[in-house]
């Protein structure tokens, strides 16, 4: 039975629209590892996409080199381990600290990672609320893209590209770091897990640290 965060996110990005079932193995490797909530959705939900693939829930083991590559020579690789638990259609990764229990984003098309400065070194005190938290605080502005007049991205790119398949990203050509223009012309479908590492390799990523105080 959902529980009410898991309800909010759903009236927010809709039922979902294609799905995976977890093998026991993931529940068995994640086990105290990852917040028992997160493992709750994987059974009754699975690993899906959501709003025709703007975002996606994801198998962490799929993610562990490129989160390996991304977090490399940073400050984070030294605070926690982390593991992706979500992605969306432009390729940003939603990871979560297994000591801490805290979300850090690593944007890769914009080769950023991004974390809250008060919290990233603190131990939640509820890691279950935390992680229902950040599903019932999920919004679909927040996971598209906005072109230069303020249009969505993933509306356009859904629209002159397709849907895309649980291995795919829409991946902007020239990449946004080497000055590639944040445009419709410049979004072609790339296969996930090359792009990642191509990206990582162009350049160190920027480290921006939020506080809200």
């Amino acid at each position: 039975m959902r529980d009410e965060d898991f309800e909010i996110f759903i009236d927010e990005l809709g039922e979902a629209t294609s799905k995976q079932l977890v093998p026991l193995s993931s529940f068995n490797k994640y086990q105290d590892v990852l917040p028992d909530v997160l493992l709750k959705y994987w059974k009754e939900e699975g690993w899906c996409s959501y709003s025709n693939g703007l975002f996606w829930t994801v198998n962490p083991e799929e993610y562990e080199h490129i989160i390996d590559i991304w977090l490399e020579d940073t400050v984070f690789e030294e605070i926690d381990t982390y593991h992706v638990i979500a992605r969306t259609a432009f390729g940003e990764l939603f990871a979560w600290g297994e000591k801490y229990n805290r979300e850090i984003t690593i944007s890769c098309p914009t080769n950023n990672i991004i974390a809250l400065l008060d919290e990233v070194k603190i131990s939640s005190r509820d890691p279950e609320l935390e992680m229902q938290t950040f599903f019932a605080m999920a919004t679909k502005e927040a996971f598209d893209m906005e072109d230069d007049s303020g249009n969505s991205l993933f509306t356009q790119a859904m629209s002159k590209l397709g849907k895309l398949s649980e291995q795919e990203i829409y991946g902007f050509e020239p990449a946004l770091i080497l000055g590639g223009a944040m445009n419709i012309d410049n979004i072609v479908k790339l296969n996930a897990d090359v792009h990642f590492n191509i990206l990582r390799q162009l350049s160190e990523p920027n480290v921006t640290t939020l506080d809200y105080k």
